[in-house]
This record gives structure tokens, C-alpha cells and sequence, in this order.
């Protein structure tokens, strides 16, 4: 099924039942593109540079990173490598997805595409058995994570330092991220991966330029890749 059907009582649904599934993750979403506004303007950027960066990157945990990194006075390199890494995970995604968008005209395949975020895809691949329209489901989904996103990003830009600073939204990223995680942890692969990737990020704090989260992801990939293969050996 896919946005191409000539029938219009069938994709407006399907669109609006997306929308409805991902309003409950607003609260997260909120605040931690909030953070990333705030990011930004802290890392040199006037408020319209940092809207422009969120519109055009629309990256979430890669534009915080980007910002962090521009702060720190990191070599464009590096930046530019890190939120490549960073942003891999949506080449899954893309390939899990494919199958849902087969008959999509390419010109439509763009904009939602620009609009895969780690949410959007959660909610999309979470979605009811029974749904027809995925594709329409994740337009849906995918809209309101873009509205929700741009507008807590631009609201961080425009109050920048006048956030008291003793307000904790920099909480808000890692329990956007875990409230996604733990509904999809279901294999002990994936459990042993999530819990080594942690424990080697936290050990592996004091490395610069935020290498502890590529240092965490290479080690949690790898450690599931083999206990996955292990269990396999078993079965």
C-alpha cells in the first residue's frame, strides 16, 4: 500500500492515525530539540543560523553532536565523520522500510525521506497489524515529529542563554533515546549490545570530541553481531 492509491478517504486515515500515534512522544521530543537550539546558539550560531541548521541537517542527536563538536573547536573533518557515523543507524532504517514503500514515486520518496527520524521509524515500524496504509502512517508520524522538532529547536534558539541553566534538559536526549530503545529490546543480542554499548560509553567518557559514543556503538554492534551468531551456533 502506498501513497500512490487514487482513493482519498483511504491515505487521509491512515495519515491522521500516524499523527495520533506519536503524539505521546511529544514530552520528549520537546525538550530535547530544545537543547539542540540551545546547542547551537552556544556554539557560535546567530538564532536564524540555528533554525536554518536544524531545517536544512534535521539530524536530532546529530546536530547536538555537530554543535558540541564546533564548541569544542573540532576539525571540520571530524565533524562532518562523526555525524556521518552517527547517522548510519538510518541506512537500517531505510532498508527496513524499503519494502513499505515500493510503488512510491521517487519525487515522493525525497521529502519523506528527509523526514526519517529515530522516532517517526518506531512508530511507523510499532504500528498496528492491522494498518493499510503504512506509508501514509508514517507521513502522519513523520509531519508532527516535524513540526515538534523545528518548533522546540526554534523556540532554544531564539531564548539561547536565557534558559536558566540549572533547568536539566540536557536529560531530556538520553530519555528520548531509552523510552525508544527498551520497547524493541527483545533478543539477548540486543540486550547484551545495548548494555556493553553503555558501559563502554560511560567508561569511555573522558575521550575527546564525544569518541565514547562511536567507541560504544562499535563495541555494542560488535558484541551483538557475535552473540547473535553464537546463538545461531546453539539453535
Amino acid at each position: 500500500m502506498s501513497l500512490s492509491t487514487s482513493d482519498p478517504h483511504v491515505t487521509a486515515p491512515a495519515f491522521w492515525r500516524g499523527l495520533r500515534a506519536f503524539a505521546p512522544l511529544i514530552p520528549g521530543v520537546v525538550p530535547f530539540s530544545m537543547v539542540a537550539g540551545i546547542a547551537a546558539v552556544q556554539a557560535g550560531f546567530t538564532p536564524a543560523q540555528s533554525i536554518a541548521f536544524s531545517l536544512i541537517g534535521y539530524a536530532g542527536s546529530a546536530q547536538l553532536i555537530a554543535s558540541q563538536m564546533v564548541t569544542a573547536h573540532a576539525p571540520t573533518v571530524l565533524i562532518v565523520l562523526s555525524s556521518l557515523i552517527v547517522n548510519l543507524r538510518f541506512a537500517m532504517y531505510s532498508a527496513s522500510m524499503l519494502p513499505l514503500f515500493v510503488g512510491v514515486p521517487l519525487l515522493r520518496r525525497w521529502p519523506l525521506a528527509y523526514g526519517l527520524t529515530d522516532q517517526s521509524f518506531a512508530v511507523t515500524m510499532g504500528r498496528p497489524a492491522t494498518e493499510t496504509s503504512p506509508v501514509a502512517y508514517y507521513a502522519g508520524a513523520t509531519a508532527l515529529m516535524w513540526l515538534t522538532w523545528q518548533s522546540g529547536t526554534a523556540v532554544g534558539a531564539l531564548l539561547g542563554a536565557r534558559i536558566p541553566a540549572s533547568w536539566p534538559l540536557e536529560f531530556a536526549v538520553p530519555l528520548s533515546f531509552i523510552a525508544l530503545l527498551i520497547p524493541v529490546l527483545r533478543t539477548k543480542p540486543q540486550l547484551l549490545a545495548a548494555a556493553v554499548s553503555a558501559l563502554v560509553a560511560v567508561a569511555a567518557h573522558s575521550l575527546p570530541f564525544r569518541l565514547n559514543l562511536i567507541l560504544g556503538a562499535a563495541c555494542g554492534v560488535a558484541v551483538g553481531l557475535l552473540a547473535q551468531r553464537t546463538q545461531a551456533g546453539q539453535e
